[in-house]
């Protein structure tokens, strides 16, 4: 049996950017996709395709004055430190624009600023501080998640496609509504199970049908922290190798 090929971490220097929205898409009728540009992208860095970017949403009418990184940590200043939230980075390093895409839901702060965004408001981000860089030629791979993880999905599955030699994919994606599968409609080659209505149980027993080979796999699970928590305990065996395991809560039910 060969050695283990592991992903491998690697650091950013932390900067804080204010970015300028450049165009406003509803690309699916489950996510808006904001694009943003400036000179602050200038040395933006995303190796990982679940990378997190954390967003800024100050209070209407208050003004924001973004932190400051010196050698002793974060200067946040004097003012109050508004509410923030984790999304995955989509950088077009050609182009010099950073795409986001907010899943809409009611009652979300992030998805409410993205449904108003227009074209010259401003936006801070910060990171992301690192990365999990993950090779993409496994030769199996599962990808879990529910609407939270769908764009760290495409990111991976867009970069996998360009691959000579097509690994063998297995995603699982729970969605509340039939319509937020659009999403990934142009991944069709890959082999996605959609579980539509959010049952952690349908999920667990697609899981159940699957069998991980012996080595050269990559397993990923993400969305709400419970959920994953529970799904999760089904690859912590003496057979498969926790290092190629990645768990992740997006999210946390109230």
């Amino acid at each position: 049996m060969t050695s283990p090929r592991y992903p491998q971490r690697v650091r950013n220097d932390l900067r804080f950017r204010e970015l300028t929205v450049l165009r406003v898409e509803r690309v699916t009728a489950g996510f808006q996709r904001i694009v943003l540009g400036g000179e602050a992208l200038e040395g933006f860095s995303s190796r990982g395709f679940d990378d997190h970017t954390k967003v800024f949403f100050p209070e209407p009418g208050s003004t924001f004055v973004p932190p400051v990184v010196t050698e002793e940590g974060i200067d946040w200043g004097e003012g109050v430190r508004p509410q923030t939230r984790d999304y995955t980075p989509i950088f077009d390093a050609a182009r010099s624009e950073l795409v986001l895409d907010f899943f809409v839901h009611d009652g979300g702060l992030a998805s409410g600023w993205a449904v108003q965004a227009r074209a010259g408001d401003k936006l801070t981000i910060g990171g992301p501080r690192g990365s999990l860089v993950v090779p993409e030629d496994y030769a199996w791979q599962l990808y879990v998640c529910d609407e939270s993880g769908m764009p760290a999905l495409r990111r991976r599955l867009e970069g996998i496609a360009k691959l000579p030699v097509r690994p063998e994919v297995h995603a699982v994606v729970t969605v509340g509504d039939e319509a937020y599968k659009d999403y990934l409609a142009h991944l069709g080659e890959f082999n996605i199970t959609w579980v539509v209505g959010h049952s952690e149980q349908a999920v667990a027993d697609h899981l159940a049908a699957l069998t991980v080979p012996a080595q050269d796999y990559f397993i990923w699970l993400t969305g709400e922290g419970k959920v994953v928590k529970s799904l999760s305990r089904r690859f912590e065996t003496d057979a498969i190798d926790p290092q190629l395991v990645r768990a992740s809560a997006y999210w946390h039910a109230k």
